[in-house]
């Protein structure tokens, strides 16, 4: 049984090199999969399901055709993309995950999500994160013409842009404090998470007993795809550059 997760992505018409290895990727390698999940930030960002630019309608159509051929993907909501709902879900195929999710991989139980939620030294950002998901807010701009939702993203992606250059790196790292009891509190060792694109494996011990982290990489240049089956894991790497 065949595995693949992603993460990062940040699909967007101005990096076409990274939409069309996905697309490639699609068509290919993740076909051998049994299943594959995107753990946040497919798109660069998602301003609502009604989009119609050719960019996303592309990435769409790329995910239907993957999963109308019988492969199950399940997409996991990020930081940038949190607004994609139910239309999309059912135009593509894929299965909406709540973050964190608890699944099993090779008869192990893996715990995943984006990993946002877990940076919680950039205390901004996590008032953002509170008030941006309230259910209120968000029927509130899903209310909003189309028009103006791109104009409120733009000008809160410019924002956040200024304010990164800004932050000390470590505050946007996960506080391992957060990890650890986000492990207890599903009775957990072993977490897999993008979002603060810092590829790594990270060991420790929890209440005795051993503990692993795994992050995902970014598509920015490498394209990482985490390969895990009954011999083990192994990251892949598409290598698209950012030229294409």
């Amino acid at each position: 049984m065949r595995t693949l997760f992603v993460a990062d992505l940040h699909l967007d018409a101005a990096r076409p090199a990274a939409t069309a290895a996905f697309v490639d990727f699609l068509k290919g390698p993740a076909r051998d999969a049994e299943r594959l999940y995107i753990l946040g930030d497919l798109f660069e960002a998602w301003i609502g399901d009604d989009d119609l630019a050719e960019h996303p309608a592309k990435v769409q159509r790329a995910l239907r055709d993957y999963t109308a051929a019988g492969h199950p993907c399940f997409v996991m909501r990020g930081n940038r993309d949190f607004l994609i709902g139910p239309e999309f879900a059912a135009c593509t195929g894929v299965t909406l995950l709540p973050d964190p999710t608890l699944i099993e991989v090779c008869g192990s139980s893996l715990l995943i999500t984006h990993g946002d939620a877990l940076c919680t030294d950039d205390t901004a950002y996590q008032r953002f994160r509170r008030v941006a998901r309230n259910p209120r807010v968000l029927r509130w701009f899903r209310r909003l013409p189309f028009a103006w939702r791109h104009r409120v993203v733009a000008g809160a992606r410019s924002t956040s842009q200024k304010a990164v250059r800004s932050k000390p790196a470590r505050i946007m790292d996960v506080n391992q404090s957060a990890v650890e009891q986000l492990l207890r509190d599903y009775n957990m060792t072993t977490l897999l998470h993008g979002h603060t694109h810092r590829p790594a494996e990270h060991h420790f011990e929890l209440d005795g007993h051993h503990a692993l982290r795994i992050v995902l990489g970014d598509w920015y240049e490498h394209g990482p795809v985490l390969r895990w089956d009954e011999s083990g894991r192994q990251t892949d790497y598409l290598g698209f550059g950012s030229s294409r």
